[in-house]
């Protein structure tokens, strides 16, 4: 009987530590959205690389690609840095018809997850600038 009454101090303890973790773990913070996306091009046969800033909603023409920036967002800074960019890539190598050939998130620090795939650009997500950044 007197086992039991020092076990459960000890598991009061446990349960408000439990709480705490799980209420802290659940306390994220939203992501922030950005106006201007910042993106590398690199052309794989000339072997130069291209730095744009692209605002949200707007697009930009590389060449033979059209670039439709809809949408990015980045991490607060008390959270691990990530950036998210939703976007739309066509290429217009055939002047008749524009095909797609990416659309969805690409991230910052995982170009890998969602890889850009062309036999002559690689294109990867560098950033996603708040009016903050500028």
């Amino acid at each position: 009987m007197r086992l039991k009454v020092n076990m459960s101090p000890g598991v009061l303890k446990l349960i408000k530590i439990l709480l705490i973790l799980l209420i802290s773990f659940s306390a994220k913070a939203n992501p922030i959205e950005g106006t201007k996306v910042e993106i590398k091009i690199l052309n794989k046969i000339a072997a130069k690389v291209k730095n744009i800033e692209i605002n949200v909603n707007d697009s930009f023409t590389h060449e033979t690609l059209n670039i439709y920036i809809y949408a990015c967002y980045k991490n607060p800074p008390e959270d691990i840095p990530e950036d998210f960019v939703l976007l739309k890539v066509d290429d217009n190598s055939d002047l008749k018809k524009s095909e797609l050939i990416y659309q969805g998130w690409m991230i910052s620090s995982s170009p890998v997850v969602t890889p850009f795939e062309h036999p002559i650009y690689d294109l990867w997500l560098v950033s996603c600038k708040t009016e903050i950044d500028f």
